[in-house]
């Protein structure tokens, strides 16, 4: 599944055409998921495309709205909350700094370097099970 999702992170996917590839319902697939790699299926493509993205961007010969697009997002505005999401920045403000911090850099250092780190809650993800006092 997320080799699937790596490989194809571009193409307009979601939960329930993954879980048909699986044979799974899409509810099913998205617990087991979430159980196996502590995130959800939408939450890890739209990292995988995060990712894709800032790459473009360090390239720099692309607008925001090419690179939108380019990774299979479809509204500029979800692509944008997204990125800012993971990255901490626009992807606009991103393009600018990227490129400054980045130069001359082997772009397998600069991936590293740039990977998204999740700084904030995700609206739509589950909050985690308050701890029990009764042990």
């Amino acid at each position: 599944m997320r080799d699937r999702i790596d490989r194809e992170y571009a193409q307009p996917l979601d939960v329930e055409a993954l879980a048909r590839g699986v044979h799974m319902s899409g509810g099913h697939l998205s617990r087991q998921f979430k159980l196996a790699f502590g995130e959800s299926p939408y939450s890890y493509l739209m990292t995988r495309r995060i990712e894709r993205a800032m790459a473009m961007l360090r390239r720099g010969d692309l607008s925001v709205t090419e690179v939108c697009f380019a990774v299979g997002c479809s509204s500029l505005g979800t692509f944008s909350t997204r990125f800012t999401e993971l990255a901490g920045m626009s992807p606009g403000a991103y393009r600018r700094d990227a490129a400054q911090a980045t130069a001359g850099m082997p772009s397998c250092v600069a991936r590293q370097v740039t990977r998204p780190v999740r700084t904030q809650p995700v609206r739509n993800e589950e909050a985690p099970a308050p701890e029990s006092d009764l042990a």
